[in-house]
């Protein structure tokens, strides 16, 4: 069997997105210094009482997390302007940095947070000097702000001023990089604590651990939790009748709903792009194989066949194929399967194992669970060239689950000797690691866009 099957079982539901007795905590490992970088200048905070959160920290830790960029330390920054025309260029320029966050949150009289912020270009910025000209609407010659990258101003209720942080990085992130950020998303994970009372959890949290919540706990294993395209639902596999069965739960009602209940194993669920369709594994015929099942008409179809072991199966981002790994070979491998015609191919020959792949969003890279003479390590494959790049060196890797930008990818690893989440940049650059303070996390899923 590819994956250990684990029995037992009654399932508790959890009052829905109860907050969970303890959070993640990011901790930076490795790729501090290999990056772009950039200026996030403390905001400027114009009132009394403390904020809520700092945001442009959360900013500098965002960007920082996504391996492309390398904010300077605030007590290295040479002047903390809060304006575009107060910029010393030429002391940015020294640092090598081209580009610069800077802004001001004050309170308006209903208690909501006004926050005023702009990107600045500062390679632009030295090259004019702030006297490049252009002409007005009426003719006359006026001051060019056209390294300013863009000023925008909002206005936040305190309890979103730290989402609203997220919301900024990804404007930062995709006007530097032409991509989407991904920092205003989530992640789905498993926790287990074999002092609870319900020793088994799962969990949603923001992509960087914040804002736990508890939206299910059991008695007995959960496993395998997968968003649908929208952020509302989640598969997951429990073992609530003596075997292992697949459940829908919409996060936000706490509703559920049993999709499968086959014979032994029904496993490893996980959403077509559409939302229309879900991959999974069954144990129908003896074997573990890969199905799809509509869930409008509940039409079930078997999509592979044979003696070996089918499992993990992931969606091409075009919804046209799957991949999934097998052991028909002897050992663990990834192949892929035409979903109009049913050929399959073989897709990784390097490395002794493969398994547990995903496709990144553009469909370039593949993801999976290398094994090679260091052990079990995540690595990227180039789907054109066949190239394998090895992207982790912690122990005993597992779970991938890239972001929906394809920027980076959260995964479970081993660290003190316990199950924790960590988290690589799709070039490998940048590691973290969020280890928990109360139970071993398994499992993670990284959600769509929000």
């Amino acid at each position: 069997m590819l994956k250990r099957i684990v029995l037992g079982c009654v399932l508790v539901l959890a009052s829905t997105f109860q907050i969970a007795n303890a959070a993640l905590e990011l901790v930076i490992t490795d790729g501090i210094d290999s990056a772009r970088p950039i200026a996030i200048v403390p905001f400027k905070w114009q009132g009394s009482q403390p904020l809520p959160h700092d945001v442009s920290s959360v900013i500098a830790s965002d960007l920082q997390r996504s391996g492309k960029f390398s904010p300077v330390a605030a007590s290295k920054m040479p002047q903390t302007p809060y304006d575009d025309k107060d910029i010393d260029f030429d002391a940015w320029t020294s640092l090598g940095v081209d580009s610069l966050l800077t802004g001001t949150i004050s309170q308006a009289a209903d208690g909501n947070y006004v926050i005023n912020y702009k990107l600045v270009d500062i390679v632009r910025g030295q090259l004019t000097s702030g006297k490049s000209r252009a002409l007005s609407d009426d003719g006359q010659l006026v001051a060019s702000n056209d390294h300013v990258l863009f000023n925008k101003r909002a206005t936040v209720p305190g309890k979103r001023l730290r989402e609203y942080a997220h919301r900024i990085s990804d404007l930062v992130y995709e006007e530097l990089t032409g991509e989407r950020g991904a920092f205003l998303t989530r992640i789905a994970y498993v926790v287990v604590n074999d002092k609870d009372s319900y020793p088994y959890q799962l969990r949603v949290a923001d992509y960087d651990g914040y804002n736990e919540r508890l939206v299910l706990r059991s008695k007995q294993p959960l496993m395998s939790p997968s968003w649908s395209p929208d952020g509302k639902e989640l598969a997951y596999v429990s073992f609530q009748n003596g075997q292992a069965e697949i459940f829908l739960m919409n996060i936000y009602t706490g509703k559920t709903e049993k999709l499968t209940s086959y014979p032994r194993h029904n496993g490893a669920p996980i959403f077509s792009p559409d939302g229309k369709t879900l991959a999974l594994v069954l144990s129908r015929t003896g074997s573990l194989q890969v199905y799809t099942l509509d869930l409008k008409t509940r039409k079930l179809t078997q999509i592979t066949r044979g003696r070996s072991n089918n499992t993990e199966p992931f969606w091409h981002p075009d919804g046209k194929s799957l991949i999934f790994t097998s052991d028909r070979g002897g050992k663990p491998q990834i192949y892929q399967v035409n979903l109009a015609d049913g050929s399959t191919k073989r897709i990784t020959w390097q490395g002794s194992q493969n398994q547990g792949g995903q496709i990144t969003p553009d469909g370039r890279f593949l993801v999976m669970v290398h094994r090679s003479n260091s052990g079990f390590n995540l690595a990227k494959q180039d789907l054109e060239t066949g190239a394998v790049q090895i992207l982790t060196k912690t122990l005993l890797d597992e779970s991938p689950s890239i972001a929906p930008n394809g920027g980076m990818v959260i995964y479970s690893s081993i660290y003190n000797k316990t199950n924790v989440l960590s988290m690589v940049s799709i070039d490998g650059r940048f590691k973290a690691r969020l280890p928990a303070t109360n139970g071993r996390v398994r499992a993670p899923a990284w959600s769509p866009f929000l």
